[in-house]
């Protein structure tokens, strides 16, 4: 697009250096914020295209009055300068985050006997902050096994060591039920009950596997000296813990301390899931949305979405897996795309859980608005198709010719991605001789858009053959015939792998088995297959119906169902005897029929 003389000016002078741009309007109001390796050649890059297929960077473009820049070290800092930039003014180009609220964390209160307990409020106090917990159940059942194998106070008694010993405070409720061993009124000394805080700060960090090693040594020392209750009470402890980890213990131990992020997206959003795994247990994990502005990767919204996980719950894992190939974006991190194993088991459950999310928010969309859904399926499969235009009209063809008899074709028609039955067509092929499935799929092609032109009828966006490269080839060439060929799109799905065959290119185009546009297509191809195999059988039992009794004199289409509802076929008719024949019709039909029958025998034995 043709860029301003004050942009033009702010393009030549731009550096060809890593950083940060941002665009402004003609009121100041900012646009889009960016990174770029290279900002004289990425800035630029919104100019040099003449037109744009996405429609919002096609606007986005035109308003663009301003642009500002900050230049950096490296692409990395870049990212991170982006990142922080974009939480900070939210551009309304800008990928957005569609979940960023508040989720409850557990908090160790800074303070003498600190109090363990849920919040939603993080305030720098020096206390410590685990989370936080995207699921309200998740983060409970955390607390109550720590507080079960620790019990901890809930009061909010300033235990100063002075209030203590002057007998301010008294034991309450929660120490008669075995939750609290009562330090306000010293029955627990401090160093105890920081042993207990130690210990529950390993559970909320994940490390439970030293955790359950350090109650086993204690239960074996203390059976030593013949503390049998003591040993019952480790023994107690390390087995809640085994049972509580086991839960959620789904790869190998050995993988320790480490974050799992995975992408999956559609046309309009990405969904970036993250797992924390400690000790081969998954102890986090959580889904978060990103609604796409522009034209945003799948590994950008991944970037972007490790950098929110890690800001929100303060993380810092040595080690990450991912499902797609990143920068190095943090210092210090090792990163790895898993290929198998348990790593790669790791890695498609964190996948699954992506999808689950992206297709719960697809039927709760279906649920509320069915047209946007349907859109979204249109909208794929124009960018998976590379179509010119929103395929809202699509109609397919399929042959059936059974052993080159009673050849048939039929059409079927979906508009806006669901099936328009009234606009069903059959076909009876009419100029092919013999099993001839090429010249079949011509034919019909013809005929059907031949009609289409001739009344000036609306022809669909798409069309789809049930075929490969021959099948194809013929309804292309239907098409020149008619004048058609590049005012409407056409391709063919082979049966054996699925491919997708394009005119005048021999390599077919294999899409993900999952995809929208692939179980579309499909749909289609069945639906297809079994309207036109139901009009084809129907064209084959008429026929053979009809050169058996049709035939013969006096049987009309009354007595033709009456015998066949009797005898089932007619050699149980030619079979029957004559009483069984009067009970359902005339003597008169018994003899056309028996002179019938052995005027056939005559024929042939001539």
């Amino acid at each position: 697009m043709e860029a301003s003389p004050h942009i033009r000016r702010i393009l030549q002078r731009l550096p060809d250096s890593p950083g940060v741009y941002q665009h402004y309007d003609a009121e100041g109001t900012l646009l889009y914020i960016g990174k770029a390796k290279s900002l004289k050649k990425r800035v630029a890059s919104y100019f040099n295209k003449k037109t744009y297929e996405n429609g919002k960077t096609r606007l986005l473009v035109k308003k663009i009055a301003d642009i500002k820049f900050i230049v950096v070290q490296t692409e990395v800092d870049a990212l991170l300068l982006e990142n922080s930039m974009i939480k900070e003014h939210q551009p309304r180009y800008n990928i957005e985050l569609k979940d960023d609220k508040t989720y409850p964390s557990i908090v160790i209160r800074n303070e003498r006997f600190p109090r363990v307990h849920s919040t939603r409020n993080v305030i720098k106090n020096g206390s410590e902050y685990f989370g936080p917990y995207a699921s309200v159940k998740t983060m409970h059942a955390v607390l109550d096994i720590a507080r079960k194998l620790h019990p901890i106070r809930n009061c909010s008694y300033d235990l100063s060591q002075k209030n203590i010993d002057a007998g301010k405070f008294r034991a309450c409720l929660e120490h008669d039920l075995g939750n609290c061993k009562a330090p306000c009124v010293g029955k627990q000394s401090l160093e105890d009950y920081d042993r207990g805080v130690e210990a529950i700060r390993d559970i909320l960090k994940g490390n439970i596997k030293d955790l359950v090693r350090t109650y086993d040594t204690a239960m074996r020392e203390a059976a030593e000296r013949f503390a049998f209750e003591a040993a019952e009470d480790f023994k107690r402890r390390k087995g809640a813990l085994k049972k509580f980890q086991a839960k959620s213990t789904v790869v190998n131990p050995s993988i320790h301390d480490v974050e799992v992020y995975s992408v999956v997206s559609d046309p309009a959003a990405g969904y970036v899931n993250f797992m924390k795994v400690m000790d081969g247990s998954i102890v986090h994990g959580q889904t978060i949305e990103l609604r796409k502005r522009l034209e945003e990767s799948d590994q950008d919204l991944l970037e972007y979405g490790i950098l929110e996980f890690r800001r929100r719950f303060d993380l810092h894992s040595p080690e990450i897996y991912t499902n797609l190939d990143v920068r190095p974006i943090l210092g210090d991190v090792k990163w790895h795309v898993p290929q198998r194993g348990d790593k790669k088991r790791l890695i498609e459950l964190s996948e699954r859980n992506a999808k689950y999310t992206m297709l719960d928010k697809r039927k709760q969309q279906e649920q509320v608005d069915p047209e946007a859904a349907q859109n979204r399926i249109m909208e794929t499969l124009q960018k998976d198709l590379h179509l010119k235009e929103l395929p809202v009209h699509i109609e397919c063809f399929d042959n059936s010719n059974i052993q080159g008899t009673n050849p048939a074709s039929a059409c079927v028609v979906f508009k806006k991605a669901k099936p328009a039955k009234a606009d069903y067509r059959k076909f009876n092929i009419k100029t092919v001789e013999g099993p001839d499935d090429f010249a079949s799929m011509a034919e019909v092609v013809h005929r059907r858009y031949k009609r289409l032109r001739d009344e000036g009828e609306a022809l669909p966006q798409l069309i789809i053959v049930d075929g490969g490269k021959g099948q194809l080839s013929s309804a292309v060439g239907a098409l020149e015939d008619l004048g058609l060929m590049g005012k409407v799109a056409i391709i063919g799905i082979a049966k054996r792998l699925e491919e997708l065959y394009f005119p005048g290119d021999s390599i077919p185009l294999h899409l993900d088995k999952r995809s929208e546009s692939l179980k579309l297509i499909q749909r289609m191809r069945d639906e297809a297959h079994r309207f036109s195999l139901a009009h084809h059988r129907k064209r084959r039992s008429a026929a053979a119906l009809r050169s058996e009794l049709d035939d013969i004199p006096g049987i009309g289409p009354a007595t033709r169902h009456k015998l066949l509802a009797a005898f089932g076929t007619v050699d149980g008719i030619k079979a029957a005897k004559e009483p069984e024949l009067l009970r359902v019709t005339s003597l008169k039909v018994i003899q056309a029929m028996r002179s019938h029958w052995s005027e056939d025998t005559g024929q042939a034995s001539e």
